[in-house]
C-alpha cells in the first residue's frame, strides 16, 4: 500500500510542476486536464502527509519514553503513543478506501430504463412501482429525474420507461441497482389468494459524452410518427416521436415525451450514445476479464438480484444475502441501507483486486 501512496506523492509533484511549465500554461486543454488530474490526487496526497507525520510524532514519543528518566515525561510519552496510534489506524483505513480504484463514470448522468418482464399485467404494475420507487429517492437526492421515454400498459402499469437522472453520485450509487428484480405477491385480480411471481428489468446506463461516443449521421435511420399515449394538446396530432435506428448495431431507441420533433431527437440521440458506449464497455469487459465481472458490473442483468415479498413484507438482496423487513419505506424511496451495502462490497473488492 505504501509503495502506491508514494507513487501517488511523485506523480502529484509531476503534476503540480507541470502546472508551471510555459509549454503547458500556453494550452488551456492540456493544463485543465493536467490541473484536474492534480486535484484528483490532491486528497490523498494530504492524507498521506498527516500519516507520515504521525508516525513521525510517534517515533519521538517512543524514544522519550526509552530515554527520559522523568515519570511525568515518560507518562506524557506513553499517552501520546496511545492517542497517535488510534489516529494512526484511522488514517491507514482512510488512505486504504482512496486507493480504491475509482469508477471514471461516477459523476456522469444516468438514464434508467425500467421494462416488465415475466408476469404479463403483473409484471407491468410492478415496473411502475419500482418508477415510482426510483422517482421519490431522485428526490431524495436532490437529483433531476426527466422522463425520456414510456409505454404504459391499459392496467395502470408500464411495458417500458426510461429517464434521465442528472445529479452528483447519480452513477455511483443507481449502478447497483441493474439487474433483475423479482416481486411475489398475490395479484389484485387474484381471486384464489395464490401467490404470483413476476421480474422487472432495470438497466442503468451512464450517459455519454462526445469523447466517449462518435455516432456518425450516416449511421442513423430517423423516422417520425405520431405520438401515442396521454398528452396535451398537438402531442398526439402531430408527428413528434421520434425513433432512431443504429443502422452497425441495430441499436432502437424511441422518444416521444416533447411536442418538438427536434427536443425528441436530441433526447434520443443522447439514450442511443448510452447505449453504445455501455456495449463497447461490456465487450471491452469482456475480452480484458470475463471471469472477473461481478453480478452489479457489466453483462449479469439476467441473473435475479432483488426479491420484494408482499406476504411477508420483506426485501432481500440476493448479491449479499441482506433482509430488511421493511418493504413500504424501501418502495417508498427508502434505498440507502441496501445501496450503503452494496456499495461497501464493491469497495472491498475491488480493494482487495487492487492493494496487496
Amino acid at each position: 500500500m505504501f509503495d502506491k501512496l508514494r507513487q501517488i506523492e511523485e506523480r502529484y509533484g509531476e503534476l503540480n510542476r507541470s502546472l508551471s511549465d510555459p509549454q503547458v500554461i500556453g494550452q488551456p486543454a492540456v493544463y485543465a486536464r493536467t490541473a484536474k488530474a492534480a486535484a484528483d490526487l490532491a486528497e490523498t496526497v494530504a492524507k498521506f502527509e498527516e500519516y507520515k507525520s504521525v508516525l513521525a510524532r510517534t517515533s519521538e514519543a517512543r524514544h522519550i519514553l526509552a530515554e527520559d528518566a522523568d515519570r511525568e515525561m515518560r507518562d506524557l510519552a506513553q499517552a501520546e503513543i496511545d492517542e497517535l496510534g488510534a489516529r494512526q489506524a484511522k488514517l491507514e483505513e482512510e488512505l486504504r478506501g482512496m486507493l480504491v480504484p475509482r469508477d471514471p463514470n461516477d459523476d456522469k448522468n444516468v438514464f434508467v430504463e425500467i421494462r416488465a418482464g415475466a408476469g404479463g399485467d403483473e409484471a407491468g404494475l410492478f415496473a411502475a412501482e419500482l418508477f415510482r420507487m426510483y422517482t421519490k429517492y431522485a428526490e431524495q437526492k436532490r437529483w433531476k429525474w426527466e422522463v425520456i421515454d414510456s409505454h404504459p400498459t391499459g392496467v395502470g402499469g408500464l411495458k417500458e420507461v426510461v429517464a434521465l437522472v442528472q445529479g452528483r453520485g447519480a452513477w455511483s450509487r443507481l449502478k447497483f441497482e441493474r439487474g433483475v428484480h423479482r416481486v411475489q405477491r398475490v395479484p389484485t385480480t387474484e381471486s384464489s389468494g395464490r401467490i404470483h411471481t413476476s421480474t422487472v428489468t432495470v438497466a442503468v446506463l451512464p450517459e455519454a459524452e462526445d469523447v466517449d461516443v462518435k455516432v456518425d449521421e450516416k449511421d442513423i435511420q430517423v423516422d417520425v410518427y405520431r405520438s401515442s399515449g396521454p398528452g396535451g394538446q398537438g402531442v398526439n396530432t402531430t408527428d413528434s416521436a421520434v425513433r432512431l435506428t443504429h443502422l452497425p448495431t441495430g441499436l432502437v431507441v424511441t422518444c416521444q415525451d416533447e411536442r418538438s420533433q427536434i427536443k425528441n431527437r436530441a433526447k434520443a440521440l443522447r439514450v442511443l450514445k448510452a447505449r453504445l458506449l455501455e456495449r463497447a464497455q461490456e465487450e471491452q469487459a469482456a475480452a480484458i476479464a470475463a471471469d472477473r465481472r461481478s453480478q452489479v458490473g457489466t453483462g449479469e442483468r439476467s441473473e435475479r438480484i432483488r426479491t420484494y415479498n408482499f406476504p411477508q413484507g420483506r426485501v432481500t438482496d440476493h448479491r449479499i444475502n441482506l433482509t430488511l423487513h421493511r418493504l413500504p419505506t424501501v418502495l417508498e424511496g427508502d434505498l440507502d441501507e441496501l445501496i450503503d451495502a452494496l456499495r461497501e462490497r464493491d469497495q472491498s473488492q475491488k480493494l482487495a483486486e487492487s492493494v496487496p
